[in-house]
């Protein structure tokens, strides 16, 4: 009787620890405010398709951009709404900030509210990731020099000159920047955003390429 004991002892143990780590995980993801910014002609999928992902795990994503407002993808009849224009927020508000592509951040990069919010957040270390055309935001506010990225190679020779090591892989993570090419690596990209900001304490726990 007493050898049967220990081992279930033992399970009903691990299976408390489990529940208390899972738990603490669901306190976490509750607490995870995650922007997304975007413009008119943003890309549909790389907006939506993250802002699901993340929902689905708890976090809180508001949506961002220039002004409060309706705007519409350029490669569908999706909208979006703005929640909240840049200058009503801070990177204090926001655990990690979403870079969509699309035609959206050639528009939003000659903002030069938008332009200082991204570096500002970029320059505390928070988590930033950028897909497709998104990197191009982050070029603009010279943050890119150094770095190991990715982006759609449309913007490969943009990138290059802007002093990026460009890397052909459907996410790429150098210490809090998190860059993909283009939709068909959206899964690996919100898996890295996940990663940083809802499992693991810091971006130095995430492997070079998140298993698929």
């Amino acid at each position: 009787m007493k050898k049967m004991i220990l081992p279930l002892l033992g399970l009903l143990l691990m299976v408390t620890s489990c529940q208390t780590e899972i738990q603490q995980q669901m306190e976490k993801a509750e607490k995870t405010q995650i922007a997304v910014l975007v413009g008119e002609g943003f890309h549909d999928g790389e907006a939506y398709m993250p802002m699901g992902y993340l929902t689905n795990r708890g976090a809180k994503v508001t949506v961002i951009g220039p002004e409060q407002g309706l705007v519409k993808a350029y490669n569908s009849d999706f909208t979006i709404m703005i929640e909240k224009a840049i200058h009503e927020v801070s990177p204090d508000d926001f655990d990690a900030l979403i870079l969509p592509g699309g035609q959206a951040p050639s528009h939003l990069r000659e903002n030069e509210h938008v332009v200082s919010f991204v570096r500002d957040f970029f320059n505390s270390g928070k988590t930033v990731a950028a897909i497709c055309h998104g990197p191009q935001i982050l070029i603009t506010a010279g943050v890119m020099d150094g770095v190991d990225a990715t982006g759609v190679g449309g913007i490969k020779e943009e990138l290059e000159e802007a002093g990026v090591n460009y890397m052909d892989e459907s996410v790429v993570i150098y210490h809090n920047l998190i860059t993909s090419r283009t939709p068909p690596d959206l899964f690996d990209f919100s898996n890295a955003i996940e990663q940083s900001v809802l499992i693991s304490p810091t971006l130095d726990d995430i492997p070079t390429r998140p298993a698929v």
